[in-house]
């Protein structure tokens, strides 16, 4: 039991480094309504005149579009292969199991300038692609695969294979137990994952920065380059805090359904 002392010193630690955490992002969202051109504090005033140039942005949107079709096709790609992998891995004992695992995460520790240059070479020299669209969603595959893959593989574990056992007992075929038995017990993580694939595919700047190609871009791109642009401040900041605000949704959903064993609540 903590002394009152020890509570107090705890409430005040926590305190901080939420204060430490989001009172950047505070400040993000109160510029988002500063009438001053610049990043100034204290506002000088309020006006929502920023909001209003963003929402007539075309830049914006079509950065938006671009952002969203890559999130989805890297997290579908992801959704097969990582799952697919995350079944091999756990359910079946094969020579190099480990290793494929380790190869699969490895993506997600490597520094982003150095996939970025491994994936610019790749798709240039050694494939002779066109960069755009489908190489940025490619890029952005080869970490989302790691969320999904860690995702799905941890619910396996904790699951066992005791119910798909019983099921097979029963005489259900492979494909009856994992309709009726398995995907339901994964759904929940599953969807975690691709709610996480998404979320990290549509913030990545440094893999898109040497995928995309000159042609393409997406909102942190355009975010990036419009950030030091006088005229173009305000904007970015009613974007960085409508963004602040709809990240939100993702990290509560992927935790709703993450902790849900059963897959009951989608």
């Amino acid at each position: 039991m903590l002394s009152r002392s020890a509570r107090g010193g705890l409430r005040a630690w926590t305190v901080m480094v939420l204060a430490f955490l989001y009172a950047p992002l505070l400040l993000v969202v109160v510029n988002a309504f500063n009438s001053s051109r610049s990043f100034a504090f204290p506002p000088s005033g309020f006006t929502l005149e920023w909001w209003r140039d963003a929402a007539n942005s075309r830049g914006m949107w079509t950065s938006l579009a671009n952002s969203a079709v890559v999130g989805v096709g890297a997290t579908v790609i992801a959704l097969i292969l990582g799952t697919m992998a995350a079944f091999a891995v756990q359910r079946f004992d094969f020579f190099g199991r480990n290793t494929i695992s380790f190869l699969v995460v490895l993506p997600i520790t490597l520094p982003g300038i150095v996939t970025g240059i491994a994936l610019n070479a790749t798709f240039t020299s050694a494939l002779g692609l066109t960069l755009g669209l489908a190489t940025v969603i490619v890029g952005h595959a080869t970490f989302c695969i790691v969320i999904v893959f860690n995702n799905t593989q941890a619910r396996l574990r904790r699951l066992g294979t005791h119910l798909e056992d019983a099921s097979a007992d029963l005489g259900a075929s492979t494909w009856q137990t994992f309709r009726y038995v398995t995907f339901p017990m994964m759904r929940g993580s599953l969807v975690a994952g691709a709610i996480l694939a998404f979320a990290l595919s549509f913030d990545e700047i440094v893999v898109t920065t040497f995928t995309a190609g000159p042609s393409v871009q997406t909102l942190p791109i355009w975010i990036f380059g419009n950030l030091f642009r006088p005229n173009q401040a305000p904007v970015i900041n009613v974007v960085a805090a409508a963004l602040t605000v709809v990240a939100i949704v993702p990290v509560w959903l992927a935790q709703r359904f993450g902790g849900d064993p059963a897959g009951t609540r989608i």
